[in-house]
This record gives C-alpha cells, sequence and structure tokens, in this order.
C-alpha cells in the first residue's frame, strides 16, 4: 500500500538543465529540511521525505514542478498543510504555489464549510438565485451611524450586510456596542421590508476576543460572521467554523496577496477546504488587477463538485456597479453572490432606492426574459 501524500504543484522559473535540481531541493525543502545522505533511518527517507512526481515545460522559462508530501506531516491542521506545501519554499521568489491536490481522506479530516451555498441561500430565502451584499463604510462612523446605513441597505431588500474588513475594535465604535446597534436596526428594517436580511459582524483581535465577539453575535440572532483567514490564521478559521453550529463563515481575501500562492488555489480552494461558507475575492474590471481567467478558476475552486466537502459561495468584489450586474451573472451564473459597496453607498440619500434596484436586477436576471 503507498503512502498518502499530498501534490503540491508549483510553478518555478529555472534554467532547463538545472530544474531537476531545483525540484529535489523543494521536495526537500518542504519535507525534512536536511540533506538525504544525512538521514538514516529508512522509515523517514520512504515515508516522509518529499518526492517530485512530475516536472513539465510550460515555455519561457517557467516549469510545472509537482511534488509528493506525506499526510502524516500534516495531519488535519490548516497552518501545517500551509507550512509544509509552501513554508521555506515560499520565501524564495522565483517559485509560485499555484495548486494542491489532497487525498480524499485528508479531505474529509478538514471537512470544509458546515453551510455552504445551499446554507446560504436557506438563511435568506434565495431559492435558487444569486444572492446579493454590502459592506458598511467608512470606517470612523459611530455605532448608531453604522446601524442607520444598514437599516437603510436591509430595506432595500439585501442578502448580507457585512461590516467593511477594517471596522474591528476601534474606540469609536466598539464590537460590544457596535453589533448590537446594527442587528437591532436590521432587524426592524427587514420587519418592514418583509425580507430576512443578514448582518455579518467583522471578527478581529486573537482566538479569545474572537470567541467573545462570536458570544455576542449569537445573542443578537446573527447567524454569519467575516473572518480574514490570512491575518487571523488560517487554523482559527478552521477551529472557530467547527466551533460555532449556526454560524456560517465569509472569508475575506485581506492581505492574501502578499505571498505568492495563486488566488485559485488560497482563496477558492483552499478557505473553503478549512470551513469558509463564502470567499470573496477582487473580481475582474474592478479596482483590482484579476484576470477573467483567475477569477473563473476562483470561482470554479469554490463550487466545484466534491461529495466531501460543500460548495462555498464565491462573492466577486471591489469596485463594482450595478449597471454590471447582467454580466457579472452571466459570467459566473447563479452560484454566486454580488457585493456592491462603494457604488451604492455613494447615492447618499438615495441608499435604500439604489440597493432596491440593485436587488431586484439581480432577481430580474435570475428570472429571464418575459
Amino acid at each position: 500500500m503507498g503512502i498518502a501524500r499530498v501534490e503540491a504543484v508549483f510553478h518555478v522559473r529555472s534554467e532547463s538543465q538545472s530544474v531537476e535540481a531545483r525540484a529535489r531541493a523543494i521536495a526537500i525543502e518542504q519535507s525534512v529540511e536536511m540533506p538525504l545522505e544525512a538521514i538514516d533511518d529508512p522509515a523517514i527517507l520512504r515515508e516522509i521525505a518529499g518526492t517530485v512526481e512530475g516536472i513539465r515545460d510550460l515555455g519561457g522559462g517557467l516549469f510545472e514542478v509537482r511534488i509528493g508530501l506525506a499526510v502524516a506531516t500534516i495531519g488535519a491542521d490548516a497552518g501545517q498543510l500551509l507550512n509544509m506545501v509552501f513554508g521555506n519554499t515560499s520565501l524564495q521568489e522565483d517559485v509560485l504555489l499555484h495548486d494542491v491536490i489532497l487525498p480524499p481522506e485528508l479531505e474529509v479530516a478538514f471537512a470544509g464549510p458546515r453551510y455552504g451555498l445551499a446554507g446560504l441561500r436557506r438563511f435568506v430565502g434565495a431559492r435558487g438565485r444569486a444572492m446579493t451584499c454590502s459592506a458598511l463604510k467608512p470606517q470612523g462612523l459611530a455605532p448608531e451611524r453604522l446601524a442607520e446605513l444598514a437599516g437603510r441597505f436591509a430595506r432595500g431588500r439585501i442578502d448580507f450586510i457585512k461590516d467593511d474588513h477594517g471596522i474591528a475594535d476601534q474606540p469609536y465604535a466598539p464590537f460590544a456596542v457596535r453589533v448590537p446597534a446594527i442587528a437591532a436596526a436590521v432587524r426592524r428594517a427587514s420587519e418592514v421590508s418583509g425580507h430576512p436580511t443578514r448582518y455579518l459582524p467583522s471578527l478581529s483581535g486573537d482566538l479569545d476576543r474572537m470567541r467573545r465577539q462570536l458570544r455576542i453575535a449569537r445573542e443578537e440572532g446573527l447567524v454569519a460572521v467575516l473572518i480574514a483567514p490570512v491575518i487571523a490564521g488560517v487554523a482559527t478559521l478552521q477551529v472557530l467554523a467547527h466551533e460555532w453550529p449556526g454560524i456560517a463563515f465569509f472569508a475575506h481575501p485581506t492581505f492574501g496577496g502578499a505571498a505568492r500562492i495563486s488566488p485559485a488555489l488560497l482563496i477558492g480552494k483552499l478557505f473553503r477546504l478549512f470551513g469558509a461558507d463564502a470567499v470573496i475575492f477582487p473580481n475582474f474590471g474592478g479596482r483590482f488587477g484579476y484576470s477573467p481567467e483567475m477569477c473563473r478558476a476562483l470561482a470554479g475552486n469554490a463550487t466545484a463538485l466534491n461529495p466531501r466537502l460543500a460548495a462555498s459561495v464565491p462573492v466577486p468584489a471591489g469596485g463594482m456597479t450595478r449597471e454590471r450586474v447582467p454580466e457579472i451573472l452571466d459570467f459566473y451564473g447563479p452560484d454566486t453572490m454580488l457585493l456592491l459597496g462603494g457604488s451604492l453607498l455613494a447615492t447618499g440619500a438615495g441608499l435604500t432606492e439604489a440597493t432596491l434596484a440593485f436587488t431586484e436586477a439581480v432577481a430580474r436576471h435570475e428570472q429571464g426574459p418575459g
């Protein structure tokens, strides 16, 4: 019986005559991290040392290098998975982690989203359509101002309202004051609109502080929160998603571009694996530089059929406008959530009307002509 292995897929810039040596060096660096000839235990050489599974010339001095890494070195720890597939090698500026292929037994150990696409639709009564989302901005507003904005969004029948990821536990809007105020405003507005809008507070701080924040969210009857896995730690997302049934986790991509890991892998595939029910990412044509191809690959990883993992909801965001709704829904299809923030807030006194126009545009597109 073979050794269960994770396959890490790297894109490496190298001279053709030295790429095999580079591949062997990566395999060693990401496993035993010492010369093989200095290891006198045959079991470690056989079962633990990384293996070069394949090298493919991609052209232009770029090579695909596939490395096999023992599952036994990872366990079921999200942080250790990242450490083993790209830890020290991430310090080499000519290497990008392109993909990670996990054996079924490791996917089962991580479990993935608790609610995912189907669960989030149930929370807002979406019935198979695309969902909608917006963000409370800017930083610096007092709780009552944020609550007033949230109420106006909710009267526009939006599905989800999240804190901007920069809103944390600042003195001008402490979590323990802000969240109850916003939650109450959303409840009142939802009673008026007849639509179950859901508010997502942003978690921040260390693990103990996040647990206190989650208790407040649960006391307020909230069903979802926002977390930034790269800032908080992927293991933090993993443990909280397991610990808090009844709460869905939206993963924010902040700082996700600071490492040479493909966004399609990190945001679309790994955040899902670690328990994110929805993954927010920069849409093409907005204020970030992702290509349509990268966005399609990321959304595909989030929703790919997998008997062991629920689908995460892809949430394209970042400088989008209502006028682009048909284009974006044609691109992603209905298994998505559109996030418009600044373009709605820019309407000022017309925020509720603009939000309603956004949610109605999504609904009309799903209904089709006639």
